[in-house]
């Protein structure tokens, strides 16, 4: 789960990490109020869960109110469009106006959950404001890296290591020592699997401020934070997840033509490769999981077509504990209730009643073309993109 920046700065806040003085308006009003108590010059930023806000013209630095509020009149209930969001963008109903930084120098620091490592990493780099993975790329001398063990947890001297290797003054060396480890701890107590502060502020006066932020909470674990859910913004995200969050299916809307039906999150992985190897893209990461009954996979079905830039759909089935008679019966559900909708099918069954899942949609009026491995799925897609 992803919220707004506001939000993640609130939290980062009641852990002991600084953050810029400032508040959330809603109207032009609001902003025009805020910017009055912070002296005339403030930064009015578009909240929206994605990044490059700056560049898509989100971020205004504005020096009176009358500035604030014609700014916020300007992009509030609008969409913003950034390299971050689809053409559509996402819709601005809020904006965060904070005090005006004097930046003496701006950080990168970040934690995560490597997979390499089996654990959390903390990144930190002197080149901070820019995309991390831009300076990986062109200057990775410039990243620094700290793995918290996960027996004896994060140490201050790691804080202390990563603060001396950020190159700066050996008056911040403990402010700033003692901020990663509060945001660690932020961290592994709310079950996140991104924390972010890009840039991490240096201001001219000696202060460490995280400018900006970023949360992003394991979906797994959010029965743990009840108290977080107040975050949860639904129209910041797909229309399409949104309505699988309902029930329990593990969709991503992605940029390609070819839907995708898998039950299994690593033969959906699979699947998705198979569509590439056809000479298409995947719309969508699509695991329905093993416990699927006919509603469920009628739902995923739905949801799939819902995206108007899918011109095929690709199932891909291992009976087990969903059986193929089952999948087919919903897929048949789908087609029934809104027919006008459904798209050709490339299908592929294999396990449990397989034979009698064919069978239901060879039978049915749905334009199904069966295949018996994956090879046959690629070569299938690949006569769908010629035609």
């Amino acid at each position: 789960m992803k919220i707004h920046e506001y939000q993640a700065k609130r939290i980062l806040s009641e852990y002991g990490v600084p953050v810029p003085e400032g508040g959330v308006a809603y109207t032009p009003e609001e902003a025009a109020n805020l910017v009055e108590t912070l002296g005339g010059n403030a930064v009015v930023k578009a909240q929206v869960h994605a990044g490059g806000r700056g560049k898509a013209g989100g971020v205004k630095l504005v020096a009176s109110a009358a500035e604030a509020a014609e700014f916020a009149a300007s992009i509030l209930g609008t969409n913003l469009v950034t390299f971050q969001t689809g053409p559509e963008g996402v819709p601005v109903r809020q904006v965060l106006v904070e005090e005006a930084i004097d930046v003496a120098d701006e950080l990168y620091l970040g934690v995560v959950i490597d997979g390499a490592a089996e654990g959390i990493v903390v990144i930190a780099s002197e080149a901070g404001g820019m995309e991390i993975e831009e300076v990986a790329d062109a200057t990775p001398e410039k990243i620094l890296r700290a793995v918290i063990d996960p027996v004896l947890g994060f140490q201050p001297f790691q804080g202390r290591s990563l603060a001396y290797g950020l190159n700066l003054d050996g008056s911040l060396v403990r402010p700033v020592g003692a901020l990663i480890e509060n945001l660690c701890r932020a961290f592994q107590e709310n079950d996140c699997s991104l924390a972010e502060i890009n840039p991490l502020v240096i201001t001219t006066d000696g202060r460490a401020l995280a400018v900006d932020a970023k949360l992003n909470f394991d979906d797994d674990a959010m029965f743990r934070h009840r108290d977080l859910n107040e975050f949860y913004d639904a129209e910041q995200e797909d229309e399409g997840e949104v309505e699988a969050r309902k029930y329990d299916i593990n969709y991503v809307k992605l940029d390609g033509s070819v839907g995708c039906i898998v039950n299994g999150a690593g033969l959906a992985m699979a699947t998705m490769d198979v569509v590439l190897s056809g000479g298409a893209k995947p719309a969508n990461f699509l695991d329905i999981g093993g416990g699927a009954d006919e509603d469920k996979v009628a739902q995923a079905l739905n949801i799939v077509l819902s995206d108007k830039s899918v011109e095929l759909v690709l199932v891909n089935i291992f009976g087990g504990i969903l059986r193929c008679d089952v999948a087919a019966r919903g897929f048949l559900m789908a087609a029934e209730a809104a027919p006008h909708a459904v798209r050709p099918m490339v299908v592929r069954m294999l396990g449990t009643n397989a034979d009698e899942g064919r069978r239901i949609l060879s039978e049915s009026s749905l334009d199904v073309t069966l295949v018996d491995d994956l090879s046959g799925a690629a070569g299938a897609i690949k006569d769908a993109v010629v035609s």
